[in-house]
């Protein structure tokens, strides 16, 4: 059972972090290595067990990941192929394409290099198998952490509800990207009204772009006002050009109107978890909810937001690769 004390360790440190804040990007980590530990602390129980269970540990340890990864790549490949016939050839629409061609490039290269029975050559393959594996360790975390954190619902009554602004279709009319995050605010307004609790303020929040004829909070205080919310009930934070800006900003309105305020913050679902590790840092007092994405949108906009938060733990995540990148040089200089 002393394989399984890793495990163990990081599970009670994702317990103790998730209690503490669940707006951290570190239970993301603490989860992946809990499970990334028990699966090893299994596996070295399979000497011990009937041969039928051991060899579905195996499977499940090792076959499983590996097939998934080739179906991750056939997926990602064709998500990129609708991203591009549905959304145009922008580059933020061919990262899941991008992606699947990379796990293939990936493997391709894993299989020819490593075959060719140098040293030099096996220790480039070993550093980007580990600068690979790394990055993907990090994904999964994330990917599994945002899945997870997508499931927190609503409980009890909130004093405000801040939807963050995107950008406008004729720098006037709400899209439907923002529109899925207007109605999820609207749906929580009118349930807590339902079950009796006080009408929370529906707090819009969103500048004026350069190529915007209105800033988006107004647009999306209209919105809502067509759909019926009363005006009394909106508060409109028009000021922000980012997402840090837009919570930094709605603070300040919520702390100037309770300072004791409670609240969620509305986004689309793919980017939840990353707004809500900003809110964090923003000293917001509130959980973020995700709103629906359209399906085929989801791989390569969630790839985007990791990529975001990847390069916001630049200094750890770049510290590390580089340690990659110096160990392999070290083991092509001495193979």
């Amino acid at each position: 059972m002393v394989a399984f004390v890793p495990a163990a360790f990081f599970l009670v440190l994702f317990g103790v972090s998730v209690r503490e804040d669940r707006r951290r990007f570190r239970n993301a980590v603490y989860l992946g290595l809990t499970v990334m530990f028990l699966s090893l602390g299994l596996l070295t129980l399979v000497p011990d067990l009937p041969h039928g269970l051991g060899a579905a540990i195996v499977a499940t340890v090792l076959l499983v990941p590996a097939l998934g990864t080739l179906a991750l790549g056939v997926f990602l490949i064709g998500n990129g192929l609708t991203m591009v016939r549905k959304e145009g050839r922008r580059p933020a629409n061919l990262l899941s394409f991008m992606a699947g061609v990379g796990i293939f490039a990936l493997i391709a290269f894993v299989l020819t290099l490593g075959s060719q029975g140098s040293g030099l050559l096996d220790a480039v393959v070993a550093g980007v198998v580990l600068l690979a594996g790394y990055v993907s360790f990090l994904f999964l975390c994330f990917l599994a952490y945002a899945f997870l954190y997508g499931r927190i619902k609503v409980r009890g009554d909130v004093d405000y509800v801040v939807m963050l602004g995107s950008g406008l279709i004729g720098g006037e009319r709400v899209p439907p990207l923002l529109a899925s995050r207007l109605r999820k605010g609207q749906e929580i307004h009118d349930a807590q009204i339902a079950r009796g609790g006080r009408a929370p303020l529906l707090l819009t929040s969103g500048g004026k772009g350069t190529d915007e004829k209105l800033a988006e909070a107004r647009a999306m205080a209209d919105w809502l006002i067509a759909q019926g919310v009363p005006r009394e009930h909106l508060r409109v934070e028009d000021r922000s050009r980012t997402t840090e800006q837009n919570l930094e900003f709605s603070r300040e309105i919520m702390l100037a109107g309770d300072p004791s305020y409670r609240c969620v913050v509305v986004t689309n679902n793919f980017h939840a978890f990353r707004a809500a590790m900003t809110a964090r840092k923003a000293g917001v007092n509130g959980q973020v909810l995700g709103s629906p994405t359209a399906k085929y949108f989801w791989p390569s906009a969630t790839i985007r937001e990791f990529v975001a938060v990847f390069w916001e733990h630049k200094i750890v995540n770049l510290g590390i690769c580089g340690g990659i990148v110096a160990l392999t040089a070290l083991l092509a200089i001495n193979p």
